[in-house]
């Protein structure tokens, strides 16, 4: 594996697949034309992100609260579940049986709550090209999958992060033109729904700006809200946001979010389990006009990114990292 890459730690288990979308009609498409990478206004202000009370944090902070409610442990754990994290859907999770009944459920609940939910849809064929995360779903059904979801959120506000590392590792995998159509695929696929979409860019230490910029206008930024970057890894803030900024200025003015998870300290070099770490920013739209639209949790940070560094199998709880994270910024 590349130490360059930001490989994505995420439970792999049960595997599946989805129903088509249905026909949505003009009277949709009325209510859910994409956003722009030109507009100027920023999407996500003000927005609450839904918190999902299956998060792993959640599982894991209710775990240490019954064991010993009054411990230390469970204070930081349970802060730590109180900030939102992305939704991670893996058609392993997610399967196409369900998925449609399964997102539409998170989005009832994240109405219900006053809250817009944070979906990573992540089941392109061959992810991860083989790595930790491997998986994903076959070139015929993985269209359907993603259409299932789209169905799902067609009428609820909704943030969707396209395909963390898809793009960035298409090089190194030789399979950038399947890449750009899955992704064009997928975006066309969401054009009808309220979702903001942003596409996934890599980060500040993998890919440079002109070689992710070109990979994003084949892909089609300018059809959605924009890009993700430093999904699943620890870059610092300042180096992300010179990242985007340049990224942006090759994409037309493309806006973009930041993962700040873990990067509380930045990174080492090392994308998987580095040691020495620290939570970051939590989520919250940005409010100064610029060209980043919020901070999010994209990875939730306690969960592992693979069998490194001593770490379990990608996307457990790793409570003795959980609390590392926090401790090292200050919690």
């Amino acid at each position: 594996m590349d130490s360059t890459g930001s490989r994505l730690g995420i439970s792999l288990g049960i595997i599946a697949l989805a129903a088509p979308i249905v026909a949505l009609g003009l009277f949709i498409g009325t209510f859910a034309a994409p956003v722009t990478s030109a507009a100027h206004s920023n999407p996500l202000a003000g927005l609450s992100f839904y918190n999902n009370p299956d998060s792993t944090a959640n599982l894991a902070a209710a775990d240490a609260a019954t064991a010993d409610p009054d411990s230390a442990e469970a204070a930081t754990l349970a802060r730590m579940a109180e900030q939102p994290s992305a939704i991670w859907l893996l058609p392993e999770k997610y399967p196409m049986d369900t998925v449609q009944a399964d997102v539409a459920a998170i989005a009832d609940a994240a109405v219900a709550a006053g809250q817009t939910p944070v979906f990573v849809i992540y089941g392109i064929p061959d992810r991860d090209c083989g790595n930790f995360s491997a998986g994903g779903l076959s070139e015929t059904d993985y269209p359907t999958w993603v259409a299932s979801i789209a169905t799902a959120l067609t009428l609820t506000p909704s943030v969707v992060i396209l395909e963390p590392d898809a793009l960035s590792l298409a090089t190194e995998c030789g399979n950038v033109d399947q890449r750009v159509q899955q992704i064009q695929q997928g975006i066309t696929t969401f054009a009808p729904t309220l979702a903001t979409v942003y596409l996934d860019a890599g980060h500040s230490d993998w890919l440079d700006p002109a070689t992710a910029a070109d990979l994003l206008n084949r892909a089609g930024v300018q059809n959605v809200r924009g890009f993700a970057t430093n999904v699943s890894n620890y870059n610092d803030s300042a180096a992300e946001q010179a990242f985007g900024e340049a990224v942006s200025a090759l994409t037309n003015g493309a806006h973009f979010i930041v993962d700040t998870s873990r990067n509380g300290r930045g990174g080492n070099g090392e994308w998987c389990n580095p040691t020495g770490r620290a939570l970051g920013t939590t989520p919250e739209a940005t409010t100064d006009g610029g060209l980043r639209d919020a901070n999010l949790w994209v990875k939730e940070p306690g969960e592992s990114d693979g069998t490194c560094n001593n770490g379990p199998a990608a996307g457990e709880w790793w409570n003795e990292r959980a609390l590392e994270l926090a401790a090292a910024a200050g919690w």
